[in-house]
């Protein structure tokens, strides 16, 4: 898998790891599926999995989750906005979940160039840093930083890996 792109996550993953806090696929387009959500993939250093971040449209339903952690807490590391093929879009690490290459469906393609989407390096560094400071948190206790179980899935899919080898 490339680092730092997006990818399309499986039904299966979903039937497997049934969290409700999850961000599950839907959408349907004159009967077909149309990939949605998709998540920006990043791999995790200490095990041989990767981590992925959903991102929405939804810019102002999460401005204003934004802006309300920012007047409470005077941060919000959860929530990070940036441009995704010039549009801008909310990448949600409060909704990151665990993966492992069983579970990846596809890579999001630019429709005009197929060229696999990608972002900035600036953008990807904040979004790893943040991701990574809130998963550090997480597995402190701050365990309302990160919507889903993710102790739960990780852990079964390490020792899935496990079993597998």
């Amino acid at each position: 898998m490339d680092m730092g792109t997006f990818y399309f996550i499986t039904d299966k993953y979903f039937t497997d790891f049934p969290d409700d806090k999850l961000m599950t696929n839907k959408e349907y387009v004159n009967g077909k599926p149309h990939n949605r959500p998709c998540y920006y993939t990043f791999k995790d250093k200490a095990n041989p999995i990767y981590w992925v971040i959903p991102i929405s449209s939804q810019i102002s339903k999460f401005q204003g989750i934004y802006n309300k952690k920012v007047s409470q807490k005077g941060i919000c590391d959860t929530i990070v906005f940036g441009y995704v093929l010039g549009e801008k879009k909310a990448f949600l690490i409060q909704n990151m979940c665990p993966v492992t290459d069983e579970y990846i469906n596809n890579q999001y393609l630019d429709a005009a160039s197929g060229n696999p989407v990608s972002i900035s390096t600036k953008l990807s560094k904040e979004i790893e840093d943040k991701a990574k400071k809130v998963l550090m948190l997480y597995k402190r206790g701050r365990t309302d930083l990160i919507f889903p179980n993710i102790t739960i899935i990780e852990n079964q899919l390490l020792a899935k890996i496990k079993n597998n080898n």
